[in-house]
C-alpha cells in the first residue's frame, strides 16, 4: 500500500469537492507537485480558472506549489498581471483599451514591475478565502489562516494571520525546522511515507531523523 496514486483526479471516494490540483493544470505556467490537493464544493476543477487570477504568460512570472499542500476553498493567487504602472502620474490602464490610447507605452514597464514567482513550499496548508500576492515565498510547512493577505514572505513552519499576514507563532523551535527541510520527508518515495506515517503525523523528530539515516 502506498496511498492514492497522484493521478487520481478524485482521491476522496464519493467526495468530488477535492481533487488532486496537478491533474487539473493546463498552462505552462503553472505547476502544481504530487498529492496537493483543493477542496471547493463550487468546481475544484476550476482552480486554474478562478483561483490564479491576472497570470499572463507575457510577463513569463510562475505560480510553483509543492507537493502535499491542503488549499481550502477560496484560495486565491494574485499574479503580476494585476498591478498597474506606478511610474507616471496615472496608474490608470490606457493602453490595454487601444484606439489610439496604446501609442507611446512601452510594455517593458510591465515586466520591469514584475515582483517575479510565486512560491508555494511543500506541506503548506492555506485556510478558506486566502490571498496571496504576487512573488511571495511560503515556506515548506507553514500555515496561513483563513481570509489572511499574504502580501510578504512566509517563513518555513510559521503560522500567519491577518490582512496583511504577520507571524502568529513558529510551530517548532529552530533547530527542529532546520532538521525537518534537511529531512524533506515530502521528496521520500510514496512507499516510505506509507511505512512511516506515524513518525510523519507525529512530533518524534528522533524517529524521523532515524528513517531518515537508513534511507539509501
Amino acid at each position: 500500500m502506498h496511498g492514492p496514486h497522484p493521478t487520481t483526479a478524485y482521491p476522496l471516494a464519493g467526495y468530488a469537492h477535492a481533487v488532486f490540483l496537478n491533474n487539473f493544470i493546463t498552462r505552462p505556467n503553472i505547476e502544481v507537485g504530487d498529492y496537493t490537493y483543493y477542496d471547493d464544493a463550487s468546481g475544484a476543477e476550476r482552480f486554474e480558472e478562478r483561483n490564479v487570477v491576472h497570470h499572463y504568460e507575457f510577463l513569463g512570472d510562475r505560480l510553483v506549489i509543492g507537493r502535499f499542500c491542503a488549499l481550502a476553498a477560496g484560495t486565491t493567487f494574485f499574479m503580476n498581471g494585476g498591478n498597474h504602472a506606478m511610474d507616471g502620474f496615472s496608474t490608470y490602464p490606457f493602453n490595454i483599451f487601444g484606439n489610439g490610447w496604446e501609442e507611446g507605452f512601452d510594455p517593458q514597464t510591465w515586466v520591469d514591475a514584475s515582483r517575479g514567482d510565486t512560491i508555494v513550499g511543500n506541506d503548506v496548508w492555506i485556510g478558506n478565502g486566502a490571498l496571496v500576492m504576487p512573488g511571495v515565498t511560503i515556506g515548506d510547512g507553514a500555515i496561513v489562516a483563513a481570509r489572511s493577505v499574504v502580501a510578504s514572505h512566509v517563513p518555513a513552519y510559521a503560522v500567519v494571520a491577518g490582512n496583511p499576514a504577520r507571524i502568529v507563532r513558529m510551530r517548532f523551535d529552530d533547530r527542529t525546522i532546520a532538521r525537518l527541510l534537511d529531512i524533506a520527508w515530502w521528496n521520500w518515495p510514496a512507499e516510505t511515507i506509507t511505512a512511516h506515517l506515524d513518525a510523519i503525523r507525529g512530533n518524534d523528530l528522533a524517529a524521523l531523523e532515524a528513517i531518515e539515516d537508513k534511507r539509501p
